[in-house]
């Protein structure tokens, strides 16, 4: 399959990045190994997004309408969207060969836009305990904890977001962060704060998940049934009852093997105001790209800048 400009992830960057480079007349093709819309998928209400008010006695639209429209909107200019997990990617000359299980995707131009995955605590329990009451999305798993004791790890805006929306299911979420102040924007942790049935707790650490034991099973547990924590300043230790923990503590960036490909200190593709990398016509864009700020609005910017300078580069 031969195109002019593939795009590798279909989150917000890259489904902007579709939108621009299809409408700049390049044949582009968009690759996901999972649903279109990436993390924004997990997001309730999508409220900082420009426009994305609502009508009148109505909410914003979820991270999910929201990346519906922008597929429908880059398809309906021509993009196409395929499914696949593309492992590795060189370049052959003038072309890109991105590789997948079942084929070899070749392009004149690139734009990495895979995102980034949540980033595990690696505390005792954690892995035993997935699905059984830790979980990594709110929207995806809080259901099942209705006016349960839930709580939430994390000081920045995903960690408020989601307390905030599981405090609409119970009545008590304690959200746990290792420093003594959010680190979320400023109106986002305001609102936080606020909120009835959620408590703050600085200072402490998440040292420990752990379950109820269930005799003659397989599974070590059954649920999640305490939490341990610390807390940093004093170091004393406290054990508390707990029916699920929600851990959102930064994210891992994702991508495919790029030999060459210069990336930062914590592994986030170095790019220049032009989303270009150090390999000529490989770009990046959103969560992928080593940036200061991670949010669905610069994402989807940085892909139509990403395209954009795509588009220039196969026209020089």
């Amino acid at each position: 399959m031969n195109c002019d400009l593939l795009i590798i992830g279909a989150g917000p960057a890259g489904l902007a990045a579709a939108q621009y480079g299809s409408r700049s007349g390049l044949m582009t093709t968009v690759v996901e190994q999972l649903a279109p819309g990436g993390q924004a998928l997990l997001i309730d209400r999508l409220e900082n997004y420009p426009g994305n008010v609502g009508a009148e006695g109505r909410e914003p639209k979820t991270g999910f309408e929201v990346a519906e429209d922008m597929r429908r909107q880059a398809e309906r200019f021509g993009a196409r969207c395929i499914s696949g997990t593309v492992t590795s990617v060189r370049k052959n000359g003038v072309e890109f060969e991105a590789v997948t299980k079942d084929e070899t995707l070749v392009a004149r131009s690139v734009i990495i836009a895979t995102g980034a995955k949540r980033k595990p605590l690696n505390v005792p329990g954690e892995v035993e305990l997935y699905g059984k009451g830790v979980s990594y999305c709110a929207a995806c798993d809080g259901p099942f904890f209705k006016n349960k004791r839930i709580f939430v790890v994390g000081g920045g805006d995903a960690a408020c977001d989601e307390a905030r929306y599981l405090a609409r299911l119970t009545g008590t979420v304690i959200l746990l962060h290792r420093r003594d102040k959010l680190r979320a924007q400023k109106a986002i942790a305001e609102r936080t704060l606020r909120n009835p049935n959620i408590t703050a707790r600085f200072n402490t650490r998440l040292v420990e998940i752990k379950g109820d034991a269930q005799s003659g099973a397989q599974s070590a547990y059954e649920n999640v049934a305490a939490v341990s924590l610390e807390n940093t300043i004093t170091g004393e230790k406290t054990e508390e009852p707990a029916d699920a923990v929600f851990i959102f503590a930064g994210s891992l960036p994702q991508m495919p093997d790029i030999e060459g490909l210069a990336l930062d200190e914590a592994g986030y593709i170095i790019t220049n105001q032009r989303m270009e990398t150090s390999i000529p016509g490989l770009f990046a864009a959103g969560d992928v790209r080593a940036t200061p700020f991670r949010q669905v609005v610069v994402a989807a910017g940085e892909g139509a800048i990403a395209a954009h300078c795509a588009a220039e580069w196969l026209g020089d």
